[in-house]
């Protein structure tokens, strides 16, 4: 299908306005989940590794469903899926507030609400590129700042939750609130496509050839059996025997033979439909074959290859200071009278000023958007590096806000896939990297846990969180660099199937 030109604007505006509070109410709880994190410690006695599954999950699980994900906005459009994520993240807070032990939380909060989660994402990520073009990476670091003001609100918010009803009556009310989710899902408009044909002409050019080939058979052998009937009664007629045992036999002939026609039909019906299941099946053997040799000339793109290393790495040292950062302060014996504001709470406006901030700077065409995607990994692993020496609130919030900050090259993200892969493979390609994103999502915040399980000590933890992120961004760097890149110019002359990333162009 192929789109109308961006509007840059009208009701794009609108979509940014919904997808902004769509985030924001989904993404607001599971973010947050710090604050919860503490309680549930608390509340079922068991290991920090072991726990800190259930926020990984609702943070990770989504995003390891994205091509499923993308899949079903391909299919239905991004209303239908937001709308129905609406249902699953409410459901499965509300769900949570009855999780007789840690393990229904990890179906409950890490499953339902995370899957809920990215079929949002996906939705008004991709609704959003396609209203968007010249203005994409203002429209991108507008509505992802709506998960980062949710996380700096909710996580006051749930914590006062928590005191005035419990964390059964906190998870209630969160979950209530997360239906308004369904309001802004039915406001995402699609964008019409340029050269629609009538709906009628669009059903029938979707049936397959073999299946009009098996009517007119079918149709054929109806008129067969007409015919034999008609010549049996003229023939009935004509012969006008008295004689019954004659006209008995006669009986008995036509009917066996359209008993026997009868026979034929039903085997001719027989081999038509399964002729008709077998090239179903093998038009769709050839498009499941397709979507993988797409995704295989993906990888072919050495930058594509090094993001989803990048991404990976990321998100398994990145991730844990959102959840963790709050036990961090009080493994350090930080007293609570100290705290002016909550930790995740700070990291939470900082991510907002950081998309916010990325974002514009995208829009700049001075700006290459991978050179400052590879900056922003550069600088948290540094910063990650630094957390075992801060031992004071003062020093952990400032690194709470700069770590917020780096997060915000979330914003930036889609951009930078769309200037790698096309906005044609933006759906195909952003599935896959948010997998992996996903999977360091999962893994981060257990590994850190059972880092201070093993050690009682989170330094270890914070070290190899940071030489992951360093990591990720110094192969990041290497596939883009003008030297590396001269090695391989080849790639601009490949097949136009073939995506590549121009370093030396702007972004």
């Amino acid at each position: 299908m192929v789109f109308q030109k961006p509007p840059d604007g009208g009701w794009g505006w609108v979509i940014v306005v919904v997808s902004f509070f769509a985030q924001f109410l989904c993404y607001g709880s599971p973010l947050a989940v710090g604050v919860l994190y503490l309680e549930w410690l608390d509340a079922f006695g068991e290991g920090k590794g072991k726990t800190a599954w259930v926020g990984s999950l609702a943070n990770g699980i989504g995003l390891l469903a994205s091509p499923v994900c993308s899949i079903c906005v391909s299919s239905f459009g991004a209303r239908p899926v937001a709308i129905f994520s609406g249902f699953m993240v409410a459901g499965g807070l509300m769900m949570s507030s009855f999780a007789p032990n840690i393990y229904f939380l990890y179906v409950s909060y890490g499953i339902v609400v995370g899957l809920g989660c990215g079929l949002l994402y996906t939705a008004t990520v991709t609704i959003t590129c396609q209203y968007f073009d010249k203005r994409r990476g203002l429209a991108l670091g507008l509505i992802s700042t709506g998960s980062s003001v949710g996380l700096f609100i909710y996580a006051a918010l749930q914590r006062e939750l928590i005191e005035l009803y419990g964390l059964d009556g906190c998870l209630l009310i969160v979950g209530a609130l997360s239906l308004n989710i369904l309001a802004c899902g039915s406001l995402m408009r699609p964008l019409e496509s340029s050269s629609s044909p009538p709906p009628e002409k669009m059903c029938v050019d979707k049936v397959p050839d073999q299946y009009f080939v098996y009517r007119e058979k079918e149709k054929t052998i109806e008129e067969n059996i007409s015919i034999l009937e008609k010549g049996y009664i003229d023939e009935k007629c004509v012969n006008n025997v008295p004689d019954c045992k004659q006209d008995n036999i006669l009986n008995k002939n036509v009917l066996s033979s359209i008993n026997v026609n009868e026979k034929d039909t039903y085997k001719k019906k027989v081999v038509e439909q399964t002729n008709f299941c077998k090239q179903l099946a093998k038009r769709k053997w050839q498009l499941y074959l397709t979507y993988w040799k797409e995704t295989m000339v993906l990888f072919k793109n050495k930058v594509f290859s090094a993001l989803f290393v990048a991404i990976l790495l990321f998100d398994i040292g990145g991730f844990p200071p959102s959840l963790l950062m709050e036990d961090v302060a009080r493994s350090a014996n930080i007293s609570e009278d100290d705290y002016y504001m909550p930790l995740i709470s700070i990291i939470g406006i900082m991510t907002t000023v950081g998309k916010l901030i990325l974002g514009i700077l995208a829009d700049f065409k001075w700006v290459n958007t991978l050179y400052l995607y590879v900056t922003t990994l550069l600088m948290t692993g540094v910063a990650l590096f630094a957390i075992p020496f801060a031992k004071s609130y003062l020093t952990l919030a400032m690194l709470s806000g700069i770590l917020g900050f780096l997060t915000g090259n979330w914003s930036i993200f889609p951009y930078v896939t769309t200037k790698t892969v096309g906005i044609e493979k933006l759906t195909h390609a952003y599935g896959i990297l948010m997998f992996f994103a996903g999977l360091g999502n999962s893994l981060g915040p257990p590994v850190v846990g059972w880092f201070y399980d093993w050690t009682q000590e989170y330094d270890s933890a914070f070290y190899f969180s940071g030489f992951c992120v360093l990591l990720g961004g110094f192969l990041l760097l290497l596939a883009v660099l003008p030297c590396w890149n001269a090695c391989t110019n080849q790639s601009s002359k490949l097949p136009p199937n073939t995506y590549s990333y121009k370093v030396a162009s702007n972004a």
